[in-house]
Parts: C-alpha cells; structure tokens; sequence
C-alpha cells in the first residue's frame, strides 16, 4: 500500500511540475519575446542570442535549443565543481522547459514569426502595439513565478543561474541568492544592446520584481500565518471558544500592566489565513473591547503547521 502511496505521490509531483514548467515557458513565448523582454535567467542569456541572430545575422536559433545547451553546460560544469548534487528533477525541469520553449514557438507557433526586416514578431498571439509592452511584462512575469513557484512546490527547478551562484557561493562568502539577482541583473541590462530600447530594459527589470512576487505569493500565500495576541479579562473563554470552534490552540501568559500594577492574562495564538477571520469573529463577539494584536509570522513550525525541513 506505501508503495503505491510514493508512486502516487511521485506522479502527481510530476503532473505539477510538467504545469509549471508549461505555464512558465508560455509567459515567455507569448507575451515577453514577442515585445522583446528579457527577463533574467539562462532563458534570457537564450533570448539575446536568438534576438541577435534574428535581426543581424538573419537566421534563427531556437531559444529551447540555446536553453538546453547552455544548462547542459552549467550542470556538466556543476557536477565537477560541485558533485552529483542534482537530482532527477532538475535535469527533467531542463529538459521540459527547453521542449515547451520548442513546442509553443516552433510547433504551435504562440510567438509568431520573427521578421528581420522590420525587427519585430508578426502574427503574434497577441498584439504586442496594442496590448503594450509593459503589460507584457506584468502578465508575462506573473506567469513565469506562478509556473516556477507552482515547479518549486514539488521540489523543481529549471537549473540555469543558480548553478553559477552555488559555484561562486563554494569560493567566496557570497550568498546565492545575491549572486542570481546580480546575474539576473546583468542579463537584463545587456538586452538594450539587442532591442537599442530604454523601455524594453526597464520592462526587463518590471519582470523580475513581478515574477519575484508571485513566486512568493505562490510559495507563501496558501502557507502564510498569523500571530494573535489578545489583552481582555476574558482571554480564558475567548481561548476556550477558538480551541473549541476553530480547532487551534491557544496559550494563556502571565502579565503585568506597567501602568496598573494589575496582573492579567495575555492570550497568544497562531492562526493560518483562512481561520483569521473566524477567531476575530469569536473575540469580537465574546468582547468587544478587547484590544487585539494581530502581525504576520515569517513562518511556523510544529503541529497543524508546516514542518521544519533542515
């Protein structure tokens, strides 16, 4: 029974992962290439060359192609560098999203074709001078950090930047993550060299903070907790009523008002988003003059809640 338990499980993390990776590459073939974006990433180091050869050298090189061949550099370098720390799921979120790039550009056509001579898609899925450019940027990075958050839910990745950033991370006391953003950085900066357009870079960056934004939402939100301190002289019942109707526990604390002198009880509790609005229901209605504090937690560990992972 386990075993097909871990197999279910095995499955489903794969069906995600595949939608993901398919949201992810779509934001980019239909809305950022099409308005010539590039967003960070090995996908937009992939971008600028295709641009360039587009419009100066007047052939095309896939950027699932390009995708492919400079992640496949990077984990060839990573595993002599670092060792066999990349397990099955990253090189399948390689070689997925180089697949998807292909299929929604060369099969199904999404971003349309690139026409040399007048330096910009024709035939795109949507129209890049009437939809606008900016709005590419928004939609089509909150679609890539929704696929990718939706990937690094059930432990995916596209590979690409973060190879570099744990290979610099081994040699010098830099973290990942400020090395991805300076790389990323960088990326999207090279890219008004290719479209010769402020705008365009500015987009590029408009990207990155969006897609920074829901691939925290998408992480986060479902996840997110609240941190409840109650001051009344009815904490004891109010306590008793959230553990009753709610189903979350509740601490009571030993406290003394500094300007009354008077003991009291002080009533802590953790919440997830949903049942927020039903314990403040419960302590407006049990007292409503009770003086509440409410402040999000970075993040909660133990029983009913997530589970600490060292």
């Amino acid at each position: 029974m386990q075993i097909f338990q871990k197999s279910r499980n095995i499955i489903i993390s794969y069906v995600v992962i595949t939608l993901g990776l398919l949201l992810y590459t779509f934001g980019w073939s239909a809305f950022m290439l099409p308005a010539q974006i590039v967003g960070g990433g090995v996908s937009g180091m992939s971008a600028i060359i295709s641009f360039v050869c587009r419009s100066a050298l007047g052939f095309e090189l896939p950027i699932g192609v390009l995708n492919l061949v400079f992640n496949g550099i990077l984990v060839a370098i990573g595993f002599k560098v670092l060792g066999s720390k990349f397990g099955a799921n990253t090189i399948y979120g390689i070689v997925m999203s180089s697949v998807f790039f292909i299929m929604w550009q060369q099969g199904l056509h999404v971003g349309g074709e690139f026409d040399p001579v007048q330096g910009k898609y024709v035939d795109t899925l949507f129209d890049v001078e009437k939809f606008g450019v900016f709005m590419c940027a928004v939609i089509g990075g909150a679609c890539c950090g929704a696929g990718i958050g939706l990937s690094f839910i059930m432990g995916g990745n596209t590979g690409g930047t973060d190879i570099i950033a744990l290979i610099v991370s081994k040699y010098h006391n830099v973290s990942p993550g400020r090395v991805i953003m300076l790389i990323d950085v960088v990326i999207v900066g090279c890219s008004f060299f290719v479209s010769h357009k402020l705008d365009n870079v500015i987009c590029g960056y408009v990207v990155m903070l969006v897609m920074t934004y829901v691939l925290d939402m998408v992480l986060d939100g479902n996840k997110q907790s609240y941190q409840i301190m109650v001051f009344s002289l009815k904490n004891a019942e109010i306590g008793e009523a959230v553990t009753r109707e709610v189903g979350r526990g509740a601490t009571l604390l030993d406290a003394e008002g500094c300007y009354t002198k008077q003991n009291q009880k002080v009533l802590l509790m953790m919440v997830h988003r949903t049942d927020k609005p039903h314990v403040m229901q419960i302590i407006h209605r049990i007292d409503e003059n009770a003086f509440i504090s409410v402040s999000k937690a970075e993040g909660v560990y133990g029983k009913n809640f997530e589970k600490l992972k060292l």
